[in-house]
């Protein structure tokens, strides 16, 4: 195996025509470049230069791994600026997923300030519920994710929010809590409550998200469980635009997350329940080995994109209590 620090002597001598000159170039005293090329020519056995009373000439294998040395060398280069450029975030990538609700709210914020700060950086974004995500970001197909429900990441393996994972490899990071409100139809007899309680809707038909895909609906069927009743599903689907639209039309009630609750349409009222069911826990995924630092800043961006998402929920809570 070629040492390259001697490869690099050996390239500098070449181009410098003696010991010496090579030693001013590099910073090396003259035995030291003399001596780091008798390593060399002990490595691959054979001579590499001849020492001539006016400098040196190469040998036939000395211009071969010379030649073959220059290419390497200037590849070298090459890889190094490419990393201080993505130490810098002049270069990079990330290859993020995050689940539907967030993918219409707070993912287009985040990645438009992403891009705008950062755009070296190659950025690529997918539309995946956790199910799909999280072995995805195991397998090493994604870098980051967003996520909730750590029941969800619990039953496939992931770990609690908080803790490193063991076995799992991932890092989870709690950003920020997502509340649950009751969406109703606008002529429904209780639209005018401002708070109301979970059981006021036991005999009610609900929406539901799908079961087997979305862990929103695990959020429901314990909160209802909790209050004391099992909820007669009338409607499944993982798209929260048609659960709204099937409340709007007067087939049932939905709990549905803040995520969804704001900019909703005219002909749904928003309820706060008391005591609130338990809210969605949005946090960030990543493996627990390795963060770029195109992944570091990401992740930045999505912790105050959070914050300011957070703040902003003071407006809802006004309109609720109006």
């Amino acid at each position: 195996m070629v040492d390259v620090r001697r490869l690099r002597v050996l390239c500098e001598v070449a181009r410098q025509g003696s010991f010496s000159a090579a030693a001013a170039s590099l910073g090396y005293t003259q035995p030291a470049v003399s001596r780091q090329v008798a390593l060399l020519e002990a490595e691959v056995g054979t001579t590499l230069v001849r020492r001539l009373p006016q400098g040196i000439a190469l040998t036939d294998a000395g211009r071969v791994l010379v030649a073959r040395g220059e290419v390497i060398m200037a590849q070298l280069d090459d890889v190094e600026v490419e990393l201080k450029a993505m130490a810098g975030l002049e270069g990079g990538r990330v290859r993020f997923a995050a689940f539907a609700s967030a993918c219409v709210t707070i993912v287009p914020l985040a990645i438009a300030r992403f891009r705008e700060r950062y755009p070296a950086v190659e950025l690529t974004v997918n539309m995946l519920d956790p199910m799909e995500s999280v072995p995805k970001l195991r397998g090493g197909e994604l870098d980051l994710i967003l996520t909730h429900d750590p029941m969800e990441l619990l039953e496939i393996g992931a770990i609690t929010v908080g803790e490193r994972g063991r076995s799992t490899g991932l890092e989870i990071i709690h950003l920020f809590d997502d509340p649950m409100y009751v969406a109703l139809p606008a002529g429904h007899a209780l639209a005018d409550v401002d708070s109301v309680t979970l059981e006021s809707f036991a005999a009610e038909p609900w929406m539901l998200a799908t079961p087997r895909s979305c862990p929103d609906s695990r959020l429901l069927l314990r909160a209802c469980h909790a209050a004391g009743f099992e909820p007669r599903v009338a409607f499944e689907s993982d798209d929260y635009s048609v659960i709204l639209g099937f409340v709007a039309a007067g087939v049932g009630v939905a709990l549905i997350p803040d995520m969804m609750a704001r900019g909703v349409r005219d002909d749904v009222v928003i309820r706060r329940l008391e005591p609130p069911p338990p809210p969605r826990q949005i946090m960030a995924a990543l493996p627990e080995s390795y963060r770029s630092p195109a992944m570091d800043a990401m992740l930045g961006v999505l912790r105050e994109v959070g914050e300011e998402w957070v703040a902003g929920r003071l407006v809802l809570d006004g309109a609720l209590a109006g």
